[in-house]
C-alpha cells in the first residue's frame, strides 16, 4: 500500500468509531494491522474537508466492489465435488487452495522473530524449514538469523530442497506447534519450498549472512547453490527493470526512503533512476544524496529491503517483470 493509501485508511478507520474500526482490523494481516496502526497515531490535525474526501473516495470505491470472490474457496470446493466426485475434486482442490490449514502458524505471524526463534529453535530443523516457508520472507529471515549458524544452515539447506508438506510432516508441525494445526486425513503436498524460497529469505538477510549460507549449501549441493544465487534478486537488479516499471516503483517509494537506499548503490543504478524520474524531481535527488552525510550500512541495506518489498509485491501483482540475473526474466 502506498504514503497515501495508508493515510487515507488511517483517516477513514479514525472516523469510523472504535467498534467499526476494531471489525475492519480483525481482517487485516499482522503487518497491516502495524502499519495501519503506526499511522493512525501519527494522524493530526485532519481538517473536515480531508475527511470529506477520503470518505468519498471509500464509497465510490466501495461501490464498484462486487460479491464475486467473497468466499471463493468454498464455492470452488462445493462446485468441483458436484462435477467431478470427492476423490478427484479434493485432488484438484489442494492444488488450487495451496497450503491447507494453518492456523497454528497464522499465530506466529503476530509474534517478533526472537520469540518464534526461541519457540522453535530446538525441534528438527525439518520442523522449523516448514515453519519458516509459510511466514512472510523477511520475518523468516530474522527468525533464521537468530539460530546459531550450524542451525541456520541447516534449515535453509532444508528450505531449498523442500518440494512440499507432506501429511507426516504436517502432523509433526501441528504437535510442535501446540496441537493447533490440522492435518487433514485428505491433504495432499502443497508446493512450498525450493530454491527460490530459500533466495526470497536470503534477500532479507545481511550480505555476511547470505554469503555463509551459500557457502554452507555449496558444500552440500554446488548446483543447488547456483540456483539459490540464481534466483536471488538485490538491490543493483533494479538496473534491469524496463522504464514503465521503474516508474511504477518509484512512485511508491518515499523521498528520504530513496536518499538512504542509493548511498550504497551504484552509479549506473543511480542515473537509472534519475532517468524515469522528472529533471526537477532528479535534480532535488541529486541535490539530497550530496547534502545527505555519512549513513550506516545497516540503514542502507534496511532501506533497500524496504523497496526491494515493494517490488516484489508489484512483482507478485503482475505489475512489473523482474529482471533476474542474465536475460531471463521472472515473476
Amino acid at each position: 500500500m502506498s504514503d497515501k493509501g495508508l493515510d487515507d485508511s488511517a483517516i477513514l478507520l479514525l472516523s469510523l468509531g472504535e467498534e467499526a474500526a476494531a471489525e475492519v482490523f480483525k481482517h487485516l494481516a499482522p503487518k497491516e494491522v502495524q502499519k495501519l496502526g503506526s499511522r493512525m497515531a501519527k494522524v493530526h490535525n485532519v481538517t473536515r474537508d480531508q475527511v470529506d474526501a477520503v470518505l468519498e473516495r471509500f464509497e465510490a470505491e466501495a461501490s464498484e466492489q462486487t460479491s464475486l470472490g467473497g468466499d471463493s474457496d468454498a464455492y470452488i470446493k462445493s462446485v468441483l465435488t458436484k462435477a467431478l466426485g470427492e476423490d478427484k475434486a479434493n485432488f484438484i482442490i489442494d492444488r488450487i487452495i495451496a497450503g491447507g490449514d494453518t492456523s497454528g502458524i497464522e499465530g506466529l505471524k503476530w509474534m517478533d522473530a526472537g520469540t518464534v526463534a526461541e519457540l522453535i529453535k530446538n525441534e528438527h530443523p525439518q520442523i522449523i524449514a516448514s515453519i519458516l516457508v509459510h511466514l512472510e520472507r523477511d520475518h523468516a529471515s530474522e527468525i533464521l538469523l537468530r539460530f546459531v549458524d550450524r542451525l541456520r544452515h541447516d534449515v535453509l539447506l532444508r528450505i531449498a530442497t523442500l518440494d512440499g508438506i507432506q501429511p507426516a510432516a504436517l502432523k509433526e508441525l501441528n504437535e510442535a506447534l501446540s496441537k493447533v494445526l490440522s492435518a487433514g486425513d485428505k491433504l495432499k503436498k502443497a508446493p512450498l519450498g525450493g530454491a527460490r524460497t530459500a533466495a526470497e529469505i536470503l534477500n532479507f538477510a545481511g550480505a555476511t549472512s547470505e554469503a555463509s549460507a551459500i557457502e554452507a549449501v555449496k558444500e552440500y549441493d554446488e548446483k543447488l547453490a547456483q540456483e539459490i544465487q540464481d534466483e536471488m534478486f538485490v538491490f543493483d537488479n533494479l538496473n534491469g527493470l524496463d522504464d514503465k516499471s521503474m516508474q511504477m516503483v518509484l512512485r511508491e517509494v518515499s523521498g528520504e526512503s530513496l536518499v538512504i537506499a542509493l548511498k550504497g548503490a551504484s552509479e549506473e543504478l543511480r542515473e537509472k533512476i534519475f532517468k524515469n524520474m522528472s529533471q526537477r524531481a532528479s535534480e532535488q535527488l541529486r541535490d539530497d544524496l550530496e547534502s545527505k552525510g555519512p549513513v550506516r550500512l545497516s540503514e542502507v541495506e534496511g532501506q533497500q529491503k524496504e523497496i526491494l518489498k515493494i517490488v516484489r509485491r508489484l512483482s507478485d501483482e503482475g505489475q512489473i517483470a523482474l529482471g533476474a540475473k542474465g536475460d531471463d526474466a521472472y515473476v
